[in-house]
């Protein structure tokens, strides 16, 4: 997926965890084989030239373009599983590949917590101890090397934390209006939702529609707090983000 995957598990036994873990990376290359749009033979590549069918493709073909399409009716449209007219839900995968890595280490008997860290997009469950809460920090993509913020899972027992920005990829969010770049008055979207899928997805389509109508369709989602900074160096952020910050 273009991309590092790191993992932080807690407590379980050891073997068991290891077993796991390599379960784990085993499971996220063969997503990358089922849906990358780079690898002539993927299923996802084939079944954009018409040489399958869904019913032909992996199970996790199906799943996918399933939430893709919830996707993109949530955000009416701002998020979308086309590029250059081609299908590409790639846009989901990743995060949807990395909380699916997370759940299946949490579940490892005697596992407390896992930190899953996807290209800088973390999905977190239970926590690192019994005196702390697990803690990302949101970088800033105005100061190199510097946070933003510092989210903290205090209070529940899965958060994750994706951000959509210009600083790391340049204008790579497309805007699926135009099929072009998204120009915007943003230069960075960090969404904080119990799951990873959607908070990749939500990242990436209020960056796409810029920080006014962002922020007023991100303030509209349930369980959804975020933080936007605009290339002028305006932070804007949902009502309840505070009750996240720590």
């Amino acid at each position: 997926m273009g991309t590092v995957f790191s993992f932080d598990v807690r407590g379980g036994e050891p073997d068991a965890v290891r077993a796991a873990l390599q379960e784990a990376v085993a499971g996220l290359h063969r997503v990358d084989e089922v849906f990358s749009a780079y690898r002539e033979d993927s299923q996802l590549s084939r079944l954009a030239r018409g040489e399958l069918t869904v019913e032909d493709c992996d199970p996790d073909v199906a799943e996918v373009l399933g939430l893709g399409a919830e996707a993109e009716r949530v955000s009416d449209g701002w998020f979308s599983m086309r590029y250059e007219g081609r299908l590409d839900p790639t846009g989901i995968v990743k995060g949807w590949a990395a909380e699916r890595a997370a759940r299946r280490l949490a579940a490892v008997p005697g596992v407390s917590g896992v930190s899953m860290n996807g290209g800088g997009d973390v999905q977190l469950l239970g926590t690192p101890d019994s005196q702390r809460p697990w803690r990302v920090g949101v970088s800033d993509p105005l100061r190199p090397g510097g946070l933003a913020a510092v989210i903290s899972a205090a209070g529940t027992q899965e958060l994750a934390v994706a951000t959509s920005g210009t600083a790391e990829r340049g204008a790579h969010i497309v805007d699926p209006r135009t099929g072009r770049s998204a120009v915007t008055d943003l230069v960075a979207v960090t969404v904080v939702a119990p799951c990873l899928t959607w908070a990749d997805c939500w990242a990436t389509a209020a960056f796409a529609m810029g920080s006014r109508e962002g922020l007023r369709w991100l303030e509209s989602l349930p369980d959804v707090e975020a933080l936007l900074i605009t290339a002028g160096d305006e932070v804007r952020c949902t009502g309840g983000l505070a009750s996240h910050l720590g």
